[in-house]
């Protein structure tokens, strides 16, 4: 269970650090901007996509969001739910928001066209009352409407869709695989022993998660 806070938020102003340690979350900030991310296991589904500057080459912030998940609102519109892009970064419903995203952008070693790095963060299943009271969502305005608003804008797929979280899942991979074509690969030994350096050097470091952007 985590809080994952976007590289621009200050954590003072997003999460109550006594509700959140009430309940068990870790809190955590990525490098993507975008907005705070409520996740527990098994009510959240993830994807992330890393692709060549080059796919996106042209196209505004906006634009780039839109065309890099529009596969996922193909395999949505197949479990029976209509779904839209809603600028920035928001996948939307008729019901409410269900997932969010955000990018980051690097520049290449030689200072060339580098990666995108684009990541969604989809509700399936979600704790309104735990999840208002962990994150700071209009908490000076929270009057009884202002909590029942903040609960009512995200609708979670399970809801909305009636399958098992690893139904839904298995639906997204078949029906991106359909688009584009599939190869399952592995995180190498090496990769996770970076990702392991990284955590340690900078992303579990309180420098990192609690700094004033």
């Amino acid at each position: 269970p985590a809080v994952v806070i976007g590289s621009f938020q200050s954590l003072r102003n997003e999460v109550d650090p006594g509700e959140a340690a009430k309940h068990g979350m870790t809190v955590v900030r990525r490098i993507s901007g975008g907005g705070a991310m409520f996740v527990e296991p098994m009510s959240t589904i993830t994807y992330s996509l890393s692709v060549p500057e080059s796919l996106v080459s042209g196209l505004s912030f906006a634009d780039s969001y839109a065309y890099l998940d529009d596969w996922v609102l193909g395999a949505l519109a197949d479990m029976g739910i209509k779904a839209w892009y809603q600028p920035l970064n928001d996948i939307a419903t008729d019901a409410g928001k269900i997932a969010g995203a955000a990018q980051k952008r690097t520049v290449g070693p030689d200072g060339g066209p580098g990666a995108v790095l684009h990541h969604v963060t989809m509700s399936y299943d979600v704790d309104a009352d735990k999840m208002v009271k962990v994150l700071r969502i209009g908490r000076e305005k929270m009057s009884d409407k202002g909590t029942k608003s903040a609960k009512k804008r995200v609708d979670p797929l399970r809801r909305q869709t009636g399958l098992a979280r690893e139904q839904v899942i298995e639906n997204m991979i078949a029906s991106f695989r359909d688009r584009y074509g599939l190869t399952t690969g592995d995180v190498t030994t090496e990769e996770l022993a970076r990702a392991e350096e990284l955590v340690q050097t900078k992303f579990a470091t309180e420098e990192w998660t609690a700094r004033v952007p």
